[in-house]
């Protein structure tokens, strides 16, 4: 059993909000928050159960993207977060406690092989240099890790001598890809302009709920497997009874909650404005031998027009800046009973929540999950009921 102490890099690493308070404080604070919000835009939160505490405080994140960079103006080479209140600096993070052990090894030697190599980093500035990040992403159910080294196209990189340290070291899963992706973007991201292939393949599997999903490199999946089981759970079970009807499934990313109705349901509309994500979600349905997902790509406000198939029922799981008041007026015209919205912002949700009162929907049950403790982010789950015709 791990020791947990203060982080030693809390007071300059941007990842963490809550280092050294009492996990008790954590869930005080963040209901707060979500309660001041649904006063601000007058949402009845008398619905509301509460924060449902975190199944763990540690080594619960599947998925970290770290930047090469430095501290200091001209010091030596770093890899990890940014530091809080300064963009350009980053700060090492070997020691995190939200990620599995693994993460931080493979952190340590490639930034240790790196500094070794006399490598540069890619400056945003000058827009010259060669490392740019690292992205290490785990199977939780599977026990498979993914590795993957962002560089510039510049020369010099030594993809076998990295190869072979990374498949050296001591490590409790499996590594069972390594890849390095080329991006001579200006953008400050992971692009993908081209992948090469180091070792083994550029995706790994994962179970939700009995149902198994291929992970490509660059889709957008949960980041905590077991919070996010419990809240699919519980927010399905909300869900009134679905035989024989059609469902949207708004914002579905891969497809996870489209491929967990559809057992029940006749047919189900998954829209989401990643074309990766769909493919995924696409590969997923036949690998579960789901044949009544239907998956389009483009944006919400624009593509809901063109499902000729009227809901029965409507599940939505927008990103963090929300919904656009046109998508909430689109939804609460097709007059259906429930609405289930599922939230990564509560600031979002509120305001959302304040538009379909207006159109005549209202909350009867809201519940939200701590599943990122440490972080200031939660999920939540309300479902809406029509109050009038």
């Amino acid at each position: 059993m791990e020791n947990f102490k203060i982080c030693p890099i809390s007071e300059h690493c941007g990842g963490c909000l809550y280092q050294g308070v009492s996990y008790e404080e954590q869930r005080a604070e963040k209901e707060n928050i979500i309660r001041e919000q649904l006063t601000r835009r007058k949402v009845d939160d008398s619905v509301f159960c509460g924060l449902v505490p975190a199944l763990s405080e540690y080594r619960y994140r599947n998925k970290m993207e770290y930047t090469f960079g430095d501290l200091e103006i001209g010091g030596e080479l770093t890899l990890g977060m940014h530091k809080k209140r300064h963009f350009m600096s980053i700060v090492t993070c070997d020691e995190c406690q939200l990620v599995p052990m693994d993460f931080n090894r493979v952190l340590r030697a490639t930034l240790d092989f790196c500094v070794e190599k006399g490598y540069s980093f890619y400056h945003k500035k000058s827009h010259q240099g060669l490392l740019r990040n690292l992205v290490v992403r785990h199977g939780v159910k599977t026990n498979e890790l993914l590795v993957n080294i962002v560089t510039s196209s510049e020369d010099g990189f030594d993809e076998q001598a990295y190869l072979d340290m990374l498949l050296g070291l001591k490590l409790d899963n499996e590594l069972i890809g390594v890849m390095r992706t080329f991006n001579d973007s200006l953008a400050d991201a992971v692009i993908n302009e081209g992948v090469k292939i180091l070792f083994g393949r550029d995706y790994y599997n994962e179970e939700i709920l009995g149902l198994k999903f291929k992970v490509n490199a660059f889709s957008f999946f949960q980041t905590n497997i077991e919070a996010v089981e419990r809240l699919y759970s519980e927010a399905l079970a909300l869900i009134p009874e679905l035989d024989s009807k059609v469902v949207y499934d708004l914002y579905c990313g891969t497809g996870t909650i489209s491929q967990l109705m559809a057992s029940k349901a006749k047919k189900v509309y998954g829209i989401e404005i990643v074309q990766d994500s769909v493919d995924a979600a696409i590969d997923n349905a036949k690998m579960n031998n789901i044949d009544n997902c239907h998956f389009i790509c483009g944006d919400v406000k624009a593509k809901l027009d063109e499902v000729t198939e009227k809901p029965d029922m409507i599940v939505v799981d927008p990103p963090r800046m929300g919904m656009h008041d046109k998508v909430v007026e689109m939804l609460s015209s097709y007059g259906i009973e429930q609405i289930l919205y599922i939230s990564c912002n509560p600031n979002t949700m509120a305001m959302n929540l304040e538009k379909f009162s207006e159109l005549g929907y209202e909350p009867v049950v809201m519940k939200a999950y701590d599943n990122f403790p440490k972080t200031k982010h939660v999920e939540s789950v309300t479902l809406l009921s029509r109050t009038t015709l």
